[in-house]
């Protein structure tokens, strides 16, 4: 008798935004979608293939540029190569030298990560103005000084939002000596920004009016005080600040119209003297300031025309009546600005620098997780990331992206997330706000928006709602990107989706499931990430029977036991066996169990997994292995791969272990138990003492489980005889008697009547000393108390009005009612053998009238019409002529009356089926 484990969930468009930097290229395109049908490509004017050139990832740029001559020379017109975004490509100095003839007018880069710093010098792009880099922890000094000594006219310097661990003030003096155009200068996490490095700026850079030294451990007060030149400032998360340094010095700064103070200890004092001596200050932005934020009764609307940013302010209100003259704004002020034909000099400052800070701190304050930050999340702080969202700065667009995604996580874990936050931003309009990044053709804003999905569709509203808005479609396009980040988040946003049943043939629709399978195949080598979000979603998708249909069409099977096979990484490991576990778990529904079984090399690398490291792996893959040993063929070729060894391995080291892995291991070897080669060998492997003490579990479905090996394993009398002496009877005894589960104890009942219908005592006198089992046990107490606990058993389900009305009549109905409150619904599931059925037709001839009793029982359990495999085993009865042992158990004068009742309804199932089979 076997049964499986079906694991459906992981852990879990419409829109008309425009989102692009330059709706002038969007109108020309979206003109020429329309008159698509009639273009021909071969005569498109330069400017129009330009344009379309432009709005392309630099990877689909190349690939159209090599269709031909003339538009690989239009493919390398300087317009398209004045800026760079390299962050998701392999960026070294081999591909730094094969872009540089074509970087001669870059003015814009930017770049991910160490290596790519040292190949920037490579572009040999002498006119660079702007580079931004993240991912800086292990760029040197040595390479920002030789950067700037390579690109005198650079303008803008940008690193972070992680730390630059290895730069120092040396570097930073070495900016200011070569790159004196410098007007804007934001470094994240340097350690000590001294004195020299800040008068260096100062003396070297005049146009230097906007700095940032953010999450620094130590910068020089009384230094940034002489920075006559500065308009926008920020120490955003920097420590050990001496603000009363800072309030006595800075205010006097002449050009000074911006502080970040963020995210640091400031205190209302130092703020207030800011706010009330400074000249030209027009904004403080201080969000997250604890000292601050404790001093209820700050004045923050004292002071005219100065705005205070904080976390006990209406900051749209604060922003509109500061800005724009209108209390009235609501949420709309940054967009309001943008639509607008303002003028103000300062306010375009202003505002862009605004919205980069709040970018950047509410980004920060998402990614600490602080507690007490709900309301504000709620009420203002999601509202302002789905503004920031719409910002003209990619750059901005992408952290705003990020801090929704981050924001509403509680668990990464986990996958749990803050429901309110989640429907907050729906509510908001962020569902549409956010498909519409991702369909951006910028490939960072793609990632970023295909991450804030991915996360806020844990939430089953907002799953719903992206659903509705074309966002499957959305995410399915994108899973197909040769970006490996953008696939990635796409994938993850897939897996989530497909947690809900309602969704997962959408997901099939839109070509979902081939665009995962390609996914493993295209970063098998690569990139777990992208690996385990793809096989996650294949597994909520292979739970569906007619999505597991497709997975395996198209591939899916090659491609999950390939990562089974051959991956290292913990997730995916895991997420390939639940995939695989899904994928043979609908039976005679599709050929999915005997197809992965066939795989070559598929059992093989399941087995090795039972005994990996990590506990989900063992899991998964048991889980797995208990599926595929509903077939077979299967249960046959995992036995000879060693799986019995490593089950009874897993089995004995899971006593400390989560329910869902013992419930597992005692699972598989219930499976390979059906076979008895596979019973005898599970017992001589030492598998009988592990599973017994699985059956005494707290935990209904392990020790229910456990329950059904047992019952497995206590056919062959030797496996038996060992249940005895391992102290199992008393554990099979309590499962009957006392489990909330009506299996358990069924089951439980079964396997101790197996035990002590006469075969295990008959073993016992014949069985040699090699055979290590010893003579003397004593059976007659342990037969006693089983056969009561079997009685009491199935007198539980012996209503006594509805047997004496049984008795005194044949009448259907009355046989209905005894059978009505006999069922065990989940027994229709159990399959059993010929030789099972043979041996409870045979029980029914036993001495003992409590054995007879549950013999007819199980029957009746076995053939209740509507039971999945109930003609299956009628048959089986009417090929070993069961139905002259039943007359004579239901005639028979000394039998129960229990035991009567069952054979005449087990008859009445036996010729039930018998007619519906000629029908």
């Amino acid at each position: 008798m076997s049964r499986r484990v079906r694991r459906k969930v992981a852990r879990r468009s419409k829109g008309n935004v425009v989102v692009s930097s330059f709706p002038e290229i969007q109108d020309e395109v979206l003109d020429l979608e329309c008159r698509i049908g009639d273009v021909d490509w071969r005569s498109l004017p330069d400017d129009t293939v330009i344009q379309l050139l432009s709005c392309l990832s630099y990877r689909d740029r190349a690939s159209l540029s090599s269709t031909c001559k003339t538009w690989r020379l239009l493919g390398s017109s300087p317009c398209l190569w004045n800026s760079l975004d390299l962050r998701s490509h392999r960026f070294d100095a081999s591909m730094a030298s094969s872009l540089a003839p074509r970087c001669v007018n870059l003015q814009k880069l930017r770049f991910r990560g160490a290596e790519s710093a040292d190949a920037i010098i490579h572009l040999r792009a002498r006119n660079l103005r702007e580079l931004s880099g993240d991912y800086c922890r292990k760029i040197t000094d040595a390479t920002l000084s030789v950067i700037a000594a390579r690109h005198e006219l650079l303008e803008s310097l940008q690193l972070g939002p992680d730390f630059c661990e290895r730069i120092s003030s040396d570097a930073i003096k070495a900016i200011a000596h070569c790159c004196p155009r410098l007007n804007k200068l934001r470094l994240s996490g340097i350690r000590d920004v001294n004195a020299d490095a800040i008068n260096a700026l100062a003396k070297h850079c005049p146009k230097l009016t906007d700095i940032g030294f953010i999450d620094c451990l130590n910068v020089d007060e009384h230094a940034l005080g002489n920075m006559s030149s500065v308009r926008f400032l920020s120490v955003a998360g920097t420590s050990s600040m001496k603000w009363g340094v800072v309030s006595n010095l800075w205010y006097k700064l002449p050009n000074l119209i911006g502080l970040d103070v963020s995210r640091t200890d400031v205190g209302p004092s130092a703020v207030a003297r800011l706010l009330s001596l400074s000249q030209n200050l027009r904004v403080i932005i201080a969000l997250n300031c604890p000292i601050l934020e404790e001093d209820t009764s700050f004045p923050a609307n004292k002071f005219r025309n100065k705005l205070l940013i904080s976390l006990f302010n209406d900051i749209f209100k604060g922003l509109a009546s500061s800005f724009f003259d209108n209390t009235n704004g609501g949420k709309n002020v940054f967009l309001d600005w943008r639509t607008s034909k303002n003028n103000d000099k300062e306010l375009n400052e202003i505002i862009p620098w605004l919205e980069w800070m709040l970018s950047h701190t509410l980004l920060r304050s998402a990614e600490s997780a602080q507690q007490g930050l709900d309301n504000f999340w709620v009420e203002q702080g999601g509202a302002l990331l789905l503004s920031l969202m719409q910002s003209s700065q990619e750059d901005v667009q992408e952290r705003a992206a990020t801090g929704l995604a981050t924001f509403v996580v509680i668990d990464d874990e986990n996958a749990s997330i803050d429901c309110g936050r989640a429907e907050a931003v729906m509510r908001d309009g962020g569902i549409r706000l956010l498909l519409g990044l991702a369909k951006s053709w910028r490939e960072g804003l793609q990632s970023e928006a295909a991450k804030a999905i991915a996360n806020l569709s844990v939430n089953a509203n907002v799953a719903k709602a992206v659903a509705e808005e074309g966002g499957i479609e959305i995410l399915a396009g994108l899973a197909r990107s040769m970006n490996k980040l953008v696939a990635e988040e796409a994938a993850g946003g897939l897996w989530n989706l497909s947690v809900g049943e309602e969704h997962k043939g959408a997901i099939a629709e839109a070509g979902g499931i081939q665009a995962l399978v390609d996914l493993i195949f295209k970063w098998s080598s690569s990139g777990d990430g992208v690996l385990e979000r793809a096989a996650g979603a294949l597994a909520n998708l292979a739970a569906d029977d007619k999505c597991s249909i497709e997975v395996a069409m198209a591939g899916g099977v090659h491609a999950l036991v390939m990562l089974a096979r051959n991956c290292k990484f913990e997730g995916v490991q895991e997420q390939a066996a639940r995939a695989l576990a899904n994928l043979a778990a609908h039976g005679d529904s599709n050929s999915n169990n005997a197809a992965v079984g066939q795989e070559a090399g598929a059992l093989e690398a399941l087995v090795q997994l039972t005994r990996a490291p990590h506990e989900g792996v063992r899991q998964e893959a048991a889980g797995a292995l208990w599926n595929l040993s509903f077939d077979d063929r299967n249960r046959e070729a995992i036995a000879a791969a060693g799986g019995v060894q490593a089950l009874v391995v897993l089995a004995q080291s899971c006593s400390n272990a989560s329910p869902g892995l013992q419930e597992r291991a005692a699972g598989a070897l219930w499976g390979l138990s059906v076979s008895e080669a596979n019973s005898i060998a599970i017992g001589r492997e030492g598998g009988v003492a592990p599973l017994i003490a699985l059956a005494r579990s707290e935990a209904e479905d392990v020790h229910e489980t456990a329950a059904g090996a047992l019952w497995n394993l206590a056919f062959n009398p030797g496996n038996a005889l060992r249940i005895v002496e391992e102290g199992g009877v008393s554990a099979l005894v309590d499962l009957c008697s006392s489990s909330v589960s009506k299996m358990a104890r069924f089951m439980a009942a079964l396997a101790l009547a197996y035990m002590f219908d006469g075969r295990m005592d008959e073993f016992a006198l014949l069985c040699t000393s090699s055979e290590s089992i010893s003579k003397s046990v004593s059976l007659d107490g342990a037969r006693r108390m089983a056969l009561k606990h079997i009685e009491a058993f199935v007198l539980m389900f012996s209503d006594p009005q509805a047997f004496a009305a049984a008795a005194a009549s044949s009448a259907p109905a009355a046989l209905a009612q005894v059978t009505e409150g006999a069922r065990i619904h989940e027994a229709g599931h159990l399959r059993c053998s010929g030789a099972e059925i043979g041996r409870f037709v045979s029980m029914l001839r036993n001495p003992s009238s409590i054995l007879k009793a549950c013999a007819a029982f199980a029957l009746l359990q076995f053939t209740i019409p509507g039971g999945r495999h109930a003609m299956h085993h009628a048959s089986l009865m009417q090929n070993a002529g069961a139905a002259r042992v039943l007359r004579g158990a239901a005639a028979a004068a000394t039998a129960p009356l229990e035991a009567k009742i069952f054979a005449r309804i087990v008859l009445r199932n036996l010729e039930y089926h018998q007619i519906e089979h000629t029908v």
